[in-house]
């Protein structure tokens, strides 16, 4: 049909019309009609289109060796240009995307390419689409999909995870442990101020005691208690027997008499 002068443009399409090899016009979907062997029409599609980027491997300025994938998303905004001006433009677009990629990357610290992403996959969209726009092609997003990284690697990451991890438990055990001797320090002064409480408090541990069911309870508080007032008995024994030690000896015969 084309050679009659007649042909269908997709909604998605663009008609580029070629006059004996010349740019004419550039037709709009729809039926159109065109002078026959004369007129030659090359259809553009203006879809968006996925390209990968396949897996590369790239040194990162700390001179780590890393396996880096990429996605990009374009789409032809100019008919004319992306066929006169190229003649493969996703080949070149492939091509560029890897460069690209691999140059930003190699710029790059291994912390910055598994943290900040974003700001590399900015970078490489901006570096594309200056290149690409004189082939009238938009780069709409490019995206690192995969990062490979060395086992040894992996483990260090690892182990420096694992250690990270230990450090923040330790620290806020270590806070823990000072919050709880400052109440610890506040309940004492309290109970030293008012004696009743230790009473209270020894009531609601032999209560929880209680719940377990134990056939021995012990009590320091009134252990203690109990071994003073033995302590002083015996000191005011030794005491009377000093005191008569030192009577007279008539004296403590008529006391003994008595």
């Amino acid at each position: 049909m084309p050679n009659l002068g007649i042909a269908v443009v997709r909604q998605y399409e663009r008609g580029v019309i070629f006059r004996l090899g010349k740019v004419r016009t550039v037709r709009e979907p729809g039926l159109r009609f065109m002078i026959p062997l004369v007129d030659r029409m090359r259809k553009v599609s203006l879809r968006t289109v996925t390209m990968p980027v396949p897996s590369q491997q790239i040194i990162t300025r700390d001179n780590v060796s890393i396996g880096v994938a990429a996605v990009a998303y374009f789409r032809r905004v100019d008919p004319v240009k992306s066929i006169v001006e190229i003649e493969d433009v996703q080949t070149a677009i492939s091509q560029i995307a890897q460069t690209t990629v691999r140059n930003v990357v190699g710029r790059s610290l291994l912390d910055q390419v598994l943290t900040d992403t974003e700001t590399i996959n900015e970078s490489i969209k901006q570096i594309l689409d200056r290149t690409t726009q004189q082939w009238g092609v938009l780069v709409l997003l490019v995206e690192l999909k995969d990062i490979e990284l060395p086992q040894t690697m992996q483990r260090a990451m690892a182990r420096q995870a694992e250690a990270e991890r230990e450090k923040r438990a330790k620290i806020i055990a270590a806070e823990g442990e000072a919050l709880s001797a400052g109440r610890l320090a506040e309940a004492a002064d309290v109970i030293a101020n008012h004696p009743v409480a230790l009473q209270l408090r020894n009531l609601q541990v032999l209560g929880e005691i209680a719940v377990e069911r134990n056939s021995t309870i012990v009590f320091p508080a009134q252990f203690m208690t109990s071994v003073e007032a033995l302590s002083r008995f015996i000191a005011a024994e030794h005491g009377e027997a000093g005191a008569s030690s030192f009577l007279p000896r008539q004296e403590r015969v008529a006391t003994k008499a008595g």
